[in-house]
């Protein structure tokens, strides 16, 4: 199975707060998994912890390398852009991934670096791997909090990303 391309910085075990998400489902597809994680517009219909997904320059209504996009999330408004975007080929995982960042002062800036990636097992299964890093002292603050938000958010867009996909 592939695992997550981490950037310098963003290393699990180096970082403020971590979270790693995952399912291995059936009955879906890569390609309707993928058009549900690709379209930041779609994402509240499935995922209520997300709001307000909007593009910059234009750009959309698909995620691309190197698209900056705004969505918000966990009560923060996140500004982000693409650093990873590898669309579904045979034989090859699904990549996205996003350095996400929100606050302008050394007590409220968080920075994420938020990687998805999607891909076809035996048996007609599907796996879906959700990880993200964070640091600032937000990021801080969640890593002690009980029961951990971003594990259980995280659960949420990937259970509701499934039964979306499902229904379509």
């Amino acid at each position: 199975m592939s695992d997550i391309i981490w950037p310098t910085g963003y290393v699990p075990g180096f970082t403020d707060n971590y979270c790693s998400n995952e399912v291995i489902v059936t009955g879906v597809t890569l390609e309707k998994l993928w058009v549900l994680l690709n379209t930041p517009q779609l994402w509240p219909g499935y995922y209520a912890n997300s709001a307000n997904p909007h593009f910059y320059d234009g750009k959309g209504p698909e995620l691309a390398m190197g698209d900056r996009f705004y969505f918000e999330t966990f009560g923060f408004p996140v500004e982000a852009q693409v650093v990873e975007h590898i669309a579904p080929v045979p034989g090859q995982a699904a990549r996205i991934a996003w350095h996400g960042w929100a606050g302008s002062t050394a007590e409220d800036r968080l920075d994420v670096h938020h990687a998805w990636l999607i891909e076809e097992l035996s048996a007609g299964r599907v796996r879906i791997l959700t990880q993200e890093t964070q640091r600032g002292k937000p990021a801080q603050a969640l890593a002690q909090t009980r029961p951990n938000p971003m594990i259980n958010g995280h659960q949420d867009w990937l259970d509701g990303m499934v039964a979306a996909a499902r229904q379509s």
